[in-house]
C-alpha cells in the first residue's frame, strides 16, 4: 500500500513495519508543511493501527536525511500573511512534540546530513541509526534564528559544554561524536538499512535487530577539544566564549581561532538567544522548551531582522554577507534578548501535557 498523493513523503506499509521516506532529493529533503502535515497524520494513524509494530523514517537520498525546514517557505507565507508564518512553526513545533509521544518504535535512518527541522523529527524517536555518512548540525545562528525544534533541551544536557559549542557555531559533527553523546543510538552501514526493514517488518525485536549489527565507531573528532570546549564555552556570556577562545594558547589554539571566527559571522542576536535559551532549557522539559521555542521563533517573524537577512544572504541572493542588526555583540542588550523570551499572552503556544497526546491515539 503506497500513497503517492504527494511525491515529496512517501508511505508503505510492508508486513508489521511502516515505512515513510522523505523524497525531496534535489532540496535536500528540506521539510515543507506538506510533508510535515503528511508525517504527522502517518505518526497518528500508525499509532491507532495494532497491525503496526514500528515506524522506520528514512530518505532516498544518500546525500541527506533533511537538511532542514523550508525556511524559504517560512519566510514566503509570513511575508504574505505573517499568521501563517507564526502557523508554521506550531505545526512544527507540534509535530516534534508528537514524535517525543509516539507510543510505538520509531526507528531513525539517517545517512548524509541531518539539520534542523530534520533533527526535529528523528531525535525524538526511539532508535537513531548512523550510516556512514551522517553528519549532525543545527545551523540556524547562521540564518538569524536560533536552534529550535526543541534541541535546545538536548544541547543543555550534553556533556562539557558541547551543546553550547554545537548551538552556537552551528558546526556538524560525524557519528562518532553523535554516538559518544547520544544524539544516535547505534551506527550501522547504510548497506544494512535494507536488512533493517526486513528484520521490523517480521516483528523482530526492534533492539536486537539494531544491536547485532551496530559497529563501534570509534573516537570521534572532538575528543582532543573537549577541554578547551568545555572551559571555553561555560562562560557565562558570549563575550565572555570569545574572550575564552582568543585566549587559548598551545596545540588547540589554532582550532580556539576558527571557532571565534564561526561565532564573529553569526547573527550577534541569535548568539545571545541561543545561549540564554541553551542555558534555561537546562531547568525545562521537552514541552516546555518547544514552547519557548514558539516565543522566539514568533519574535523573530514580527521583528523581521536578521532571521528574514540570514535567509537572504544563505539561501537566496547567496552572496554570504548579512548586514546583522545589532551589529556587533555589545550592542545586543539583556534587555532585547529578554522583550523575546516575554510571554505571548493570548497568542501563547499550549501543547497537550504527555498523557493528554496519549489519550489521542484513542
Amino acid at each position: 500500500m503506497t500513497d503517492a498523493a504527494e511525491d515529496t513523503l512517501k508511505t508503505e506499509i510492508v508486513g508489521s513495519l511502516a515505512v515513510v521516506t522523505l523524497s525531496r532529493p534535489r532540496a535536500l529533503n528540506a521539510l515543507t508543511g506538506h510533508m510535515r502535515a503528511k508525517l504527522s497524520e502517518r505518526l497518528w494513524a500508525c499509532a491507532r493501527d495494532p497491525q503496526i509494530y514500528a515506524v522506520v523514517i528514512q530518505s532516498e537520498s544518500p546525500r541527506a536525511f533533511s537538511s532542514g525546514s523550508d525556511v524559504r517557505e517560512v519566510l514566503s507565507l509570513a511575508r504574505a500573511d505573517l499568521a501563517q508564518g507564526k502557523k508554521t512553526f506550531s505545526d512544527e513545533y507540534a509535530l516534534n512534540w508528537q514524535c517525543e509521544c509516539f507510543s510505538k518504535p520509531a526507528v531513525s535512518l539517517i545517512d548524509g546530513m541531518v539539520m534542523g527541522g530534520g533533527v526535529g523529527i528523528s531525535l525524538y524517536g526511539t532508535h537513531r541509526v548512523a550510516g556512514e555518512g551522517y553528519s549532525f548540525a543545527m545551523p540556524e545562528t547562521m540564518i538569524g534564528l536560533f536552534p529550535d525544534v526543541g534541541v535546545c533541551h538536548a544541547l543543555a544536557r550534553l556533556p562539557d559544554h558541547i551543546g553550547m559549542y554545537l548551538g552556537l557555531t552551528g558546526r556538524s559533527i560525524g557519528r562518532a561524536d553523535a554516538y559518544a553523546l547520544g544524539l544516535v543510538t547505534h551506527c550501522i552501514s547504510r548497506e544494512r538499512f535494507e536488512e533493517i526493514k526486513a528484520a521490523l517488518a517480521d516483528t523482530w525485536p526492534v533492539d536486537t535487530v539494531l544491536d547485532e549489527r551496530h559497529v563501534e565507531p570509534g573516537p570521534g573528532d572532538l575528543a582532543p577539544y573537549r577541554h578547551v570546549i568545555a572551559d571555553c564555552f561555560s562562560a557565562p556570556t558570549v563575550e565572555g566564549i570569545v574572550a575564552r577562545l582568543a585566549a587559548v594558547e598551545g596545540e588547540p589554539r589554532e582550532w580556539a581561532q576558527a571557532a571565534a571566527a564561526d561565532l564573529a559571522r553569526r547573527s550577534p542576536l541569535s548568539l545571545k538567544i541561543t545561549h540564554r535559551h541553551i542555558r534555561e532549557a537546562q531547568a525545562r522539559d521537552l514541552r516546555q522548551t518547544l514552547q519557548v521555542d514558539y516565543r522566539l521563533a514568533v519574535r523573530m517573524l514580527e521583528a523581521g531582522g536578521d532571521f528574514f537577512e540570514g535567509v537572504r544572504a544563505a539561501l537566496i541572493d547567496k552572496d554570504g554577507a548579512p548586514a546583522w542588526s545589532p551589529a556587533r555583540l555589545e550592542d545586543v542588550t539583556e534587555a532585547i534578548v529578554s522583550s523575546y523570551f516575554a510571554p505571548l499572552g493570548d497568542g501563547e503556544f499550549v501543547l497537550p501535557t504527555r498523557e493528554e497526546m496519549q489519550a489521542l491515539r484513542a
